[in-house]
């Protein structure tokens, strides 16, 4: 890998933002969103990624959807998804969404899969948490049968059975890039390789070189498995501002009721100020001036051997000129000196 071709690009979850002291409504986010896409097209970014949750608080339950407005609002940046839930999608629904996306963005879709951390999509749609692996794995398997055959004759337990059937519109072939989603699980790193696909790890709380072991299974595997060396990327949260002071305090205002509910729900360390200056030291939060979120990347390409960066840009009820601001700054200012950093010290890919 080369610095010139290291990918930065933004991950969106839809979450409401503020504008003054006014929370945005559901539909203002989404208009929101679209904007943020066009503001991340222009200052030179990558890729803009957008989630998929059906909670209260975040608009990216209908991602291909909120992806094509997108489309037709850029021109160059690719399109993707931060996880599209497959255990609960539909494969040759998917398939058909995403296909025609790469054709209104004129090739520039991609997605990446994932289990599901959060799991309200199973009982909305339908499906029992206790099939959580079996859903997966065997939908992976028709959607990537899909992606790579001309016609698939395909049969399992999640759906019914497809007999030599052909899809329109025609993906590319050989499909659209698609990476698999992994929070640290080892079965998912090998399940990435064993089906030749890159690997997106999703690094949201501790010390990131943690996941250094998985990285070394995974190209491991790729060699086992007779594939190719592949993309290795990492999805974080994070602010970028003017200055570290104004970063930090920012980012704390937000973070810490959503750390605190998580903590409720799910488990997660409790969100205190100690915990919170200690996760952007050297834990997974990337806040700060462009200087420090550059720096912190370059080190996390050198260390995990990544070639792909996304930031989670939006939180809950951050306001709407913080986001555009850490947007701006990230394309700008941390993008070229994240690839300058990369010059002088190359990573080990």
């Amino acid at each position: 890998m080369t610095s010139e071709s290291f990918e930065l690009g933004l991950n969106s979850f839809g979450e409401l933002a503020t504008d003054g002291d006014r929370l945005l409504s559901d539909a203002e986010t989404v208009r929101l969103i679209v904007e943020e896409a066009q503001l991340a097209d222009s200052v030179g970014l990558d890729v803009f990624s957008v989630g998929e949750h059906y909670r209260d608080g975040f608009t990216d339950s209908a991602t291909p959807v909120l992806l094509a407005a997108i489309a037709r609002a850029t021109e160059r940046i690719r399109l993707g998804t931060s996880v599209t839930v497959l255990s609960t999608n539909d494969p040759v629904r998917l398939y058909h969404e995403f296909s025609t996306l790469d054709a209104v963005s004129g090739g520039r879709a991609q997605l990446v899969l994932g289990r599901a951390s959060a799991t309200e999509s199973f009982p909305l749609f339908g499906y029992d948490l206790a099939d959580y692996e079996r859903l997966f794995e065997e939908k992976l398997d028709l959607f990537m049968r899909l992606q790579r055959q001309d016609t698939v004759t395909w049969s399992g337990t999640v759906r019914s059975p497809l007999t030599a059937q052909r899809l329109h519109p025609r993906m590319p072939e050989g499909g659209i890039p698609t990476w698999i989603g992994v929070g640290g699980s080892p079965n998912s790193v090998l399940r990435a390789a064993r089906y030749g696909l890159p690997l997106m790890m999703a690094i949201i709380g501790g010390r990131p070189q943690r996941f250094a072991g998985n990285v070394a299974l995974y190209l491991r595997a790729l060699e086992q498995y007779g594939h190719a060396p592949l993309p290795i990327g990492q999805h974080s949260l994070g602010l970028v501002a003017d200055t570290d002071e104004e970063a930090v305090e920012t980012w704390w205002h937000y973070w810490q009721p959503v750390v605190a509910d998580l903590a409720r729900e799910r488990g997660f360390y409790k969100p205190t100020r100690e915990r919170y200056e200690a996760e952007i030291d050297g834990g997974a939060l990337f806040v700060g001036s462009p200087e420090t979120v550059a720096r912190k990347i370059a080190t996390m390409a050198r260390d995990l051997r990544i070639s792909r960066f996304d930031l989670k840009y939006d939180i809950m009820r951050l306001p709407r000129r913080a986001r555009a601001r850490s947007i701006e700054l990230f394309g700008r200012e941390v993008a070229p000196r994240v690839r300058e950093l990369l010059t002088k010290e190359p990573t080990h890919v």
